[in-house]
């Protein structure tokens, strides 16, 4: 694709950018294929503001005689504003913008061109593999196995190559077992609880339908992870009332017929729009600067989202509290099996498990729990809070996990080896980056877009010496203990550090927490 095509005006001069923590700034502008450029007039190159237009998520023009303002509503949630002299300059560039920020094929994206110094293509791209996992695993190799049947992405396409299966369970029932699923997602093992041989399984929604078919396929696997004895749990992250709707459109849940060791327990976490709404009316009450403190809270109450939270830590407190302290093996799935799912099964790890608290250990987490087993980024995360299109597949569900982990780090300072600034760099990548890590929607459509072979992987990169250092916990002690959230409405709070980044007092907040960081390294230098 030839970028300039969608560049009607490549520079302006005289133009004003006004940005969140500085004064008015005069420069040129200049606008790239990915990149907005603006560099001021005393040639100060400290000073030059880069600006990734994947970022851009809402733009507004507002002409002012013969000029023209244009207001950037990115999706790290600054706003900034672009005074051009010349109206038809003015709506060159906003056009510009409009084409280039909305590209929507891989390969035109950023991370394709993205060439650092400092990095290589022939580094390794992931953290791990599945079949590294499992190899680490010696204590579950009796009862369990590593299938490649989806070796080509048939049976599953959002699934990995390599899944971890009872031992019992040969690939041709799993085929089986994988049309009695939505998208093939049929059970797979994504967490094993060394104290007890305890297992967490994830999937999709079983296809019942309203005739209430049966799988005795599907049976099978499930009973070979209980091994026979004992009672299984059943998370449902829908309610009772949505499991029964999704049978007219022929989905469903498991019955107790059928699955008579299985408890099946529903606890309804919301996602698609409405949890992209509630993510608006949150942003949309953090920017609002103009009714009095009581106003403010209700607006931040009427936005749902610290419920949102509360929901989604209390059922992987469920969750973790089942396999830990009941001494139970838990299936856990919604409908499609690839959001809020993926929430629940990864904080219930975060809760059980001390070496996903880890840097690495957490970044291999995000790794195993979403980029390979599929939760669809670049649907969920084409728009941020500001966008005017449309709503269709957007959710914000993966920042809603790294609220969930920040209240976790909030409550136990002491127990996460990172820090606060490596979730406000993932919500921030996410949404817009020079790094292939969250491009596609799966595994299968990272490798057919050469993702793996094109671009730059941002785990490894967060995991280099210099990244490490800025990103760790300096006041981390682990424990082998799991960590148990309060989630009473006191124990909830807003995250500052995220929804409020762009205020005065968030600039006062960050530098104490780098002034204490640093204090925190000095004495423990010196001891």
């Amino acid at each position: 694709m030839e970028f300039s095509e969608h560049i009607k005006t490549a520079n302006v001069e005289d133009v004003v950018l006004r940005r969140p923590f500085h004064p008015p700034t005069q420069g040129t502008l200049c606008v790239t294929g990915h990149h907005l450029l603006f560099s001021n007039r005393d040639g100060d190159s400290s000073r030059l503001v880069l600006l990734l237009l994947r970022n851009i998520d809402a733009i507004e023009k507002r002409p002012s005689g013969s000029s023209g303002t244009i207001t950037l509503k990115c999706k790290d949630l600054c706003v900034l504003q672009l005074d051009i002299p010349g109206m038809e300059e003015c709506l060159n560039i906003a056009r510009s913008i409009e084409h280039l920020s909305s590209l929507d094929i891989v390969s035109d994206m950023y991370p394709f061109f993205y060439r650092p110094l400092t990095l290589s293509l022939q580094d390794q791209w992931g953290l791990s593999s599945p079949e590294q996992n499992y190899a680490q695993m010696e204590e579950l190799q009796d009862r369990w196995r590593l299938s490649h049947v989806n070796k080509d992405y048939s049976v599953c396409p959002s699934y990995p190559p390599a899944v971890i299966v009872p031992h019992s369970i040969d690939d041709e029932t799993l085929v089986k077992v994988a049309k009695f699923r939505q998208g093939g997602r049929f059970p797979v093992l994504c967490y094993y609880h060394r104290k007890n041989g305890m297992v967490i399984m994830r999937s999709s929604q079983p296809l019942t339908g309203a005739n209430r078919k049966r799988c005795r396929e599907d049976e099978l696997l499930l009973q070979a992870v209980i091994d026979g004895s004992g009672l299984g749990y059943i998370i449902d992250t829908r309610s009772n009332q949505q499991a029964q709707q999704a049978r007219m459109t022929g989905g469903g849940f498991e019955s107790k017929s059928s699955y008579s060791c299985w408890k099946r327990l529903h606890r309804q976490l919301e996602r698609g729009k409405v949890l992209q709404e509630s993510l608006i009316k949150l942003v949309e009450a953090c920017g609002d600067h103009s009714h009095s403190v009581d106003r403010w809270l209700s607006k931040l109450e009427n936005s749902k989202w610290l419920s949102h939270v509360h929901t989604a830590l209390a059922t992987a407190g469920l969750l973790a509290e089942c396999v830990e302290r009941d001494g139970h093996s838990v299936l856990v799935h919604g409908s499609e099996g690839t959001d809020t799912t993926l929430l629940v099964s990864s904080l219930a790890q975060l809760i059980l498990d001390p070496n996903t608290r880890t840097l690495a250990g957490f970044l291999g987490l995000l790794e195993r729990e979403w980029l390979l087993a599929g939760h669809p980024f670049q649907q969920r995360c084409a728009h941020s809070a500001y966008s005017h299109a449309r709503l269709r597949l957007e959710a914000p569900v993966f920042v809603l996990l790294l609220d969930c982990v920040w209240q976790l780090a909030r409550q136990f300072p002491l127990a996460m080896g990172f820090s606060e600034p490596l979730l406000l760099r993932l919500a921030m990548e996410v949404y817009a980056s020079d790094y292939g890590t969250f491009l596609c929607n799966s595994d299968q459509e990272r490798c057919a877009a050469g993702v793996k072979e094109r671009t730059h992987c941002l785990f490894q990169f967060l995991l280099k010496p210099s990244e490490r250092e800025r990103y760790s916990n300096p006041l981390y002690e682990p424990t082998e203990l799991a960590i148990w959230p309060s989630v009473q409405p006191q124990s909830l709070q807003l995250w500052r550090g995220l929804f409020l980044r762009w205020t005065q007092h968030a600039v006062h907040l960050e530098k104490a927490q780098e002034e204490l960081r640093n204090l925190v390294i000095e004495c423990r230098g010196a001891s």
